[in-house]
């Protein structure tokens, strides 16, 4: 395969806002299609926004949460979902893959619990697949449901296989390994994480890995946060609530690009497949350093469904 170029969105949300959160995503897409990247990653729930108010408030407050649970689940996306048709189109336009995270609706189900997930969209405007979080952290369980392993695994493209972990999964060393001795060959890693431990993990990554690792955080400036369900006051007296640090590491662990901090834009990188696989002919994780006659590990990949239609055997079979 021939190098080709990536870009990593650090941008604000439109907070609350989908219709918004998209023409920026679309305009966005547009600048770095414009510059020759053929896969755009963006940060963590980057739609309709990171519900960065669970930082702030004590469970106890029920009334504030549920009003913000309310909000956040109108401005939610299904995927797949009409929701996102406008930014599929741009990704067609445009002839790139699209890496977007979303507060996505369990439509499956009831359609009002949320999870943290990646969507992405391939060139032809299609969404190629999905990433569910496995486990929200801290506060954000009082927002997300945790995902399962039936989305826990690479996407083949014409750029290689692309594999998704979201922020803090990223510390989780199985989930790590499955994605590995599944053939991935760059990861994308939205976040809305930052700093000097989060940029060090993801040199980890691309090194223990010998991938390459698309960093996208997200940047929230107290100019970004409406004055809406009371969000402005809850920040008062910040002026950045997250600086960002978005960036690439390479297969070498090295930093491809940025870290970008404390305002918004793209930063680009150079990938090279060959980089990838060169690397590992001392340190193949999921190959020869593997050792499966010492360990035993296995991914569960069934959906796990809130509920299942058991076919009755006087009616028939359930169609």
């Amino acid at each position: 395969m021939e190098s080709y170029r990536i870009a990593v969105v650090q941008a604000a949300p439109a907070v609350l806002d989908r219709a918004a959160g998209l023409e920026k995503a679309r305009r966005f897409v547009r600048e770095a299609a414009g510059n020759g990247a053929r896969l755009v990653v963006f940060p963590e729930t980057y739609l309709p926004t990171y519900p960065f108010w669970v930082w702030f408030l004590a469970p106890r407050e029920h009334a504030r949460l549920a009003e913000l649970h309310a909000a956040l689940v109108d401005q939610a996306v299904s995927v797949p979902g009409p929701e996102l048709a406008p930014l599929q189109e741009t990704a067609r336009e445009a002839g790139v893959y699209v890496a977007l995270g979303v507060n996505e609706r369990n439509s499956e189900a009831s359609a009002t619990s949320l999870f943290n997930s990646v969507a992405l969209i391939g060139p032809d405007g299609e969404i190629a697949a999905k990433h569910r979080k496995l486990v929200p952290t801290g506060p954000e369980r009082l927002v997300w449901a945790q995902g399962d392993g039936s989305t826990l695994a690479p996407v083949g493209t014409p750029l290689g296989r692309l594999g998704m972990l979201i922020c803090w999964e990223n510390y989780m060393p199985l989930a790590r390994y499955a994605l590995y001795a599944q053939g991935t060959d760059v990861l994308v890693a939205p976040t809305y994480d930052e700093g000097e431990t989060c940029l060090c993990t993801v040199r980890h990554i691309a090194k223990e890995g010998r991938v390459y690792v698309a960093s996208a955080s997200m940047v929230l400036h107290r100019d970004h946060v409406p004055q809406a369900h009371g969000l402005a006051e809850l920040v008062a007296g910040r002026e950045w609530i997250k600086g960002g640090d978005s960036a690439i590491a390479a297969p070498s662990g090295a930093l491809a690009a940025g870290p970008l901090n404390a305002q918004e834009g793209i930063v680009y990188a150079e990938v090279d497949p060959a980089a990838v696989t060169g690397a590992r002919w001392n340190l193949d994780v999921a190959g020869h350093y593997a050792r499966p006659d010492v360990f035993d590990f296995a991914v569960r990949r069934r959906p796990l469904a809130p509920m299942r239609i058991a076919a009755d055997a006087e009616e028939g079979p359930v169609v």
